[in-house]
């Protein structure tokens, strides 16, 4: 009786494949299209377990950390590493800025088990399900796919981060809806950090940050607010890392990927264990117009 009280609450949104329609390639792989689009249109994210398989998510895993040491080693362009996500003041320390990599920026051109998740059948046909037929990836002409490493040690200059929307990094653009991916290659815990979400919060017209705790300038063409209803939020986003009413804690195994709407609101918690890794690979599909991208993040969220 206890487990069947506790299972609906100890995975919420988890989706795995079951057995395919015939022979092919996909023929093992076949994950009910219904449920998982009627979970998202309510709570704004859903996760898929058992899908890609431990052969490509060790690939993945492999091919991730030889290209995070060739940028640390000064082996590739200045093109895969990156800044604009990290905190001024670690920039501001040369001793950890050269002493880490915690991103390796349009990772798909140096690991080729991303093209082949991101291309996944199964991965498509969720995504177009989900944001439309016209669905397309932000790759390596646009933002690109993200390796992250997260931790919480000294060398580290990526360990949280605080209450924000997608939407509201790229409130000027036409491109939404959209929703982000994330595979991850370790599974989350306290000891390691973990995302935290607001279930629901994707339908609420969220402003666009013109408060921040960054000081950053909201451009004049933003959007005033994002997300499908008219709605106004039932309070003000937190700043930082507050608890927010409604949040929930989403752990993921390992080989998990995570879709969740470019309007839900999400943060992620800081490890406990100063040894802990959480690492994953991350980026976007949009299903808006895709001539009107153009490069634009406001880095609204407290790290």
């Amino acid at each position: 009786m206890a487990l069947s009280v506790v299972t609906p609450f100890a995975e919420p949104g988890v989706f795995r494949p079951g057995p395919g329609p015939g022979p092919g390639p996909d023929a093992d792989v076949a994950l009910d299209l219904d449920e998982i689009e009627a979970f998202y249109r309510r709570y704004g994210f859903v996760v898929l377990r058992d899908l890609l398989g431990e052969d490509l998510v060790s690939r993945l895993e492999r091919e991730c950390a030889a290209a995070q040491a060739g940028v640390l080693g000064g082996e590739l362009p200045a093109r895969y590493g990156s800044t604009q996500y990290l905190d001024a003041q670690y920039l501001d320390d040369p001793a950890k800025a050269g002493g880490f990599v915690n991103y390796v920026e349009h990772i798909e051109e140096l690991a080729p088990a991303v093209p082949e998740t991101t291309g996944h059948p199964a991965v498509i046909a969720v995504v177009r399900r989900l944001i439309g037929d016209r669905a397309w990836l932000s790759g390596e002409d646009k933002t690109g796919v993200v390796y992250q490493d997260a931790r919480p040690g000294r060398e580290s200059g990526y360990t949280r981060i605080g209450w924000h929307t997608d939407w509201q990094g790229m409130p000027s653009l036409d491109v939404w809806p959209g929703l982000a991916f994330t595979v991850h290659i370790d599974p989350t815990s306290p000891a390691n950090g973990f995302l935290r979400l607001v279930p629901g919060s994707h339908l609420w017209a969220t402003p666009a940050p013109y408060r921040n705790v960054n000081g950053v300038r909201v451009p004049d063409d933003a959007r005033p607010a994002g997300g499908y209803t008219d709605t106004a939020p039932p309070f003000e986003m937190p700043l930082g890392f507050e608890r927010v009413p409604g949040e929930i804690v989403l752990y993921a195994e390992r080989g998990d990927l995570l879709l969740h709407d470019g309007y839900l609101w999400h943060s992620a918690a800081r490890a406990t264990d100063d040894t802990a890794v959480r690492r994953h690979v991350r980026g976007s599909f949009f299903g808006g117009d895709e001539s009107s991208y153009r490069r634009q993040f406001i880095k609204n969220a407290a790290r």
